[in-house]
């Protein structure tokens, strides 16, 4: 996330704040509740916590004992967490440091799952991750069991930097930043779907097995979303931020039923286009500030919004965030997107053939005074599958940007678990 609306500044950690060019909707606060069932410890960004910032989730099911499936989650520089379905911390796997004292250390970002990836061992599942920090894909194999925590480090140590030349363009940090992972049903291979810090660029990469169980990838091609846009007045705008930077990506899904990519460029819209980078992007909704001038403020590093042209969507305030897609056993199901400038989730139509129409929003709520909600949610993962007596019905895992109560001063993040059953009701009323 980078561009923020005054209200979230406390969790802004880009510097670039994005005044709001609208009130928050009054249909907000008046769409259903679900609440959550377990939350994991908070996590803290700062140096007596490890520098850890919660941000995105991935679920990963034990076919053989559903009751014992994983949640592995980004931290950062607090690198990766691996939670059970209780919630509890049961692995935590450091960022690598830089190569130097003074260059950019590891910064987990995004996380997604490879399903039965053949390696030079036999075939393995895998939890692929952006490591922003020195723009990388860091591959961890999963081994439920594996005495010292399920993950195990099999990245190849010979894959190069994703978007950047050399270790001064990485310190820079115009690295890789969302990513979600996709296997062609076609071939067989797998691929890694990227997107670049402060840039519109995308990039497909495919995985590729190396010696004794390794991972690394190559670039198969790159596309560039837009970053101006032409109005219906017949003018032109592009998104406040910093004058070198350009509304990037982050939340990010494919639907493996026939390769649809779903991006979220965070201050416009979510995309829809081919997973393989090819053909043309199709705009499936926008945020309520897509159209709305602003001049950003080089004193107060903020945007000072302009009249709005009623040119903006009706379901996303920005960031639009972390996306998801909860596919259902018959075929059905919704894509998820997290409305970070107001606290809700939108849910769209799955099906092509329905243009993605929205059907439905929700906030997800405190269950309790020790058990807060979810706000400025970053990142979200679901899956439609029993997973023991604890969510027989499915899982939902959304990342909490406000995790209450606070702890003094400390920026304060986590994860919430949301029983999938309570998500549906809401979708199907």
């Amino acid at each position: 996330m980078t561009t923020r609306q005054t209200l979230l500044a406390a969790t802004c950690t880009l510097g670039v704040v994005l005044a709001a060019a609208t009130t928050v909707p009054a249909q907000a606060a008046s769409l259903p509740v679900v609440h959550p069932r377990a939350e994991t410890s908070a996590l803290h960004d700062d140096e007596a916590g490890g520098n850890a910032n919660a941000d995105d989730p991935a679920i990963w099911r034990n076919p053989a004992a559903p009751g014992r499936s994983l949640v592995i989650a980004t931290a950062k520089e607090g690198g990766l967490r691996v939670y059970g379905l209780d919630a509890r911390e049961i692995q935590s796997v450091a960022a690598p440091a830089g190569p130097g004292e003074d260059d950019a250390p590891g910064r987990f970002n995004n996380v997604d799952l490879v399903h039965g990836m053949r390696l030079s061992g036999g075939r393995a599942d895998l939890a692929v991750v952006s490591d922003r920090g020195n723009d990388r894909l860091r591959i961890y194999r999963i081994d439920r069991d594996r005495p010292g925590g399920p993950l195990t480090d099999v990245t190849d140590p010979a894959a190069r930097p994703v978007f950047s030349a050399d270790q001064a363009e990485i310190n820079d940090q115009r690295t890789v930043y969302g990513l979600a992972a996709w296997t062609d049903k076609a071939t067989g291979r797998s691929y890694t779907l990227v997107s670049r810090r402060n840039e519109t660029r995308l990039a497909l990469l495919e995985l590729t097995a190396g010696p004794r169980g390794t991972v690394g990838h190559r670039t198969v091609r790159t596309l560039d979303l837009p970053s101006s846009f032409r109005l219906p007045d017949g003018t032109s705008w592009t998104p406040c931020g910093e004058p070198d930077e350009r509304p990037q990506v982050e939340g990010m899904v494919v639907d493996p039923a026939d390769g649809t990519l779903y991006a979220g460029q965070e201050d416009v819209g979510i995309w829809r286009l081919r997973a393989d980078l090819t053909g043309r992007p199709e705009l499936v909704d926008k945020v309520r500030e897509y159209g709305v001038p602003a001049t950003y403020d080089e004193e107060t590093e903020e945007c000072t919004p302009g009249a709005d042209p009623g040119y903006g969507g009706e379901h996303l305030t920005a960031d639009v965030e972390g996306l998801t897609l909860l596919t259902e056993p018959d075929g059905d199901g919704h894509l998820l997107a997290s409305s970070q400038g107001d606290d809700t989730f939108a849910a769209y139509d799955r099906e092509r053939d329905d243009d993605n129409e929205y059907e439905a929003g929700f906030r997800v709520g405190a269950a309790s005074a020790a058990l807060d909600g979810s706000e400025a949610c970053d990142g979200a993962a679901v899956l439609d599958a029993p997973l023991g007596s604890r969510y027989p019905g499915g899982l939902l895992v959304v990342q909490d940007g406000q995790e209450t109560p606070a702890d003094g001063d400390r920026e304060s993040t986590g994860f919430k678990f949301v029983d999938l059953r309570d998500v549906k009701d809401v979708l199907d009323d």
